[in-house]
Order: C-alpha cells, then sequence, then structure tokens
C-alpha cells in the first residue's frame, strides 16, 4: 500500500541518525562540486548527516542497512495493498449493490468492510511500530560507530567543533570547513559495508 510505504519511510528517515531536510543544504550551494577534498585547517568545521543516507554519495553502510530494512518489508507492504484492494473493492460493489440489496444484506457487506478497514488499521499500526524496533536496532551500532568516527577525523584534523547543519540552521559556512565529503570518503574507505556491525538486540 503506497500510504504505507511512505509513513514507513518517514519513520525511517526521522529515526535513523535523525536524517532529515537540512534547512540548509552545503552540497547545493554555489561553488560546490562532487569533489572530496581534505578541509582546510581549521578549529571548527561543519557536516551535514542528512547526506549519510544518500544512496549515491553517502555512507554505503547507511544506504546498506536501510535497503536491508525495506526487503525485509516487502512482504508486508505487499499483504497491505492487498488487503486494500479488497477493501477498496468491498467498498465499490456496496455502492453498486445499495439499491437493489436487502437492508439486511446491505447491513452485512457494510460491516465486512468495516471489519476490513479496522485490520488494515491495525495492521498498519503494528508494520509501523515494527519498523521503527528494526530501524532502532540497525541504526544504534551504526550511530555509534559513526559518533567515533566524526570524533576520530575531528582529532586527526585538529578540528576542536563540528556543527552539524542538519541539526542546527546555519546561515552562511566557508565550503573549506565543510567536511561531509571528505569524511564520508574516509569512512567508506575504513567501514566498508560488506563489514557492518551487527544489528543491535531489540
Amino acid at each position: 500500500m503506497n500510504g504505507v510505504r511512505l509513513v514507513i519511510t518517514a519513520i525511517l528517515l526521522s529515526t535513523f541518525l535523525s536524517i532529515g531536510n537540512a534547512q540548509t543544504r552545503l552540497n547545493n550551494r554555489p561553488g560546490s562540486n562532487n569533489v572530496s577534498q581534505p578541509p582546510a585547517p581549521s578549529s571548527i568545521a561543519v557536516i551535514d548527516s542528512g547526506m549519510f543516507a544518500d544512496e549515491k554519495n553517502g555512507i554505503t553502510r547507511v544506504s546498506a542497512a536501510l535497503k536491508q530494512v525495506e526487503i525485509s518489508f516487502v512482504g508486508t507492504n505487499s499483504e497491505l495493498e492487498k488487503m486494500t484492494q479488497r477493501f477498496q473493492a468491498l467498498r465499490s460493489d456496496i455502492e453498486k449493490k445499495q439499491a437493489t440489496l436487502s437492508p439486511a444484506a446491505l447491513a452485512q457487506l457494510n460491516e465486512q468492510a468495516q471489519q476490513l478497514q479496522l485490520e488494515i488499521k491495525r495492521k498498519t499500526e503494528d508494520a509501523q511500530a515494527n519498523y521503527q524496533k528494526r530501524i532502532a536496532a540497525v541504526s544504534a551500532p551504526l550511530q555509534a560507530e559513526i559518533g567515533s568516527a566524526i570524533a576520530a577525523y575531528a582529532q586527526a584534523h585538529g578540528i576542536l567543533i563540528i556543527i552539524d547543519v542538519n541539526r542546527i540552521p546555519l546561515v552562511y559556512a566557508n565550503d573549506s570547513i565543510d567536511i561531509t565529503k571528505d569524511f564520508i570518503a574516509e569512512y567508506n574507505r575504513t567501514h566498508p559495508a560488506t563489514a557492518a556491525p551487527a544489528p543491535a538486540r531489540p
């Protein structure tokens, strides 16, 4: 069901590494490019954690984890889609036959539709709850690992403060202190997706 898939995707984006739409996207500023270059020496740097989940230019372990969770819910989405189709067909049948059916028969069909609608609602809520648990289990070790990697990166480059523009509104930052692409490139090099940390148990 498209609605369920959209809701689940929204949960994923809001839960996993606090990824959302940044109010300021450094990679969209004029003059930025896709070439990863080490930032100029500075005691302050900025990073955009919203880029971590980018399928093309983000952290490969994050993308792999998201795909793994999505795949595990394909069956649930398919079941909900079929249930929704049955509900829509039932409602359409009721509308077509309401003028010819007896009150008792019409009441029976309406009851079936209401029961099916309630079942869809419950299964959708269960799917969303299970999805949140799965995302939490998958993201926990990655959050810890990425946090440690950022701290190590800062120490290696003499950075005292790193500001995440995905969480804090930023009016302006020179491209020379944006470490997003360089950090992602270094992290992907030292943490390949094939060796992702084991998911935490719920």
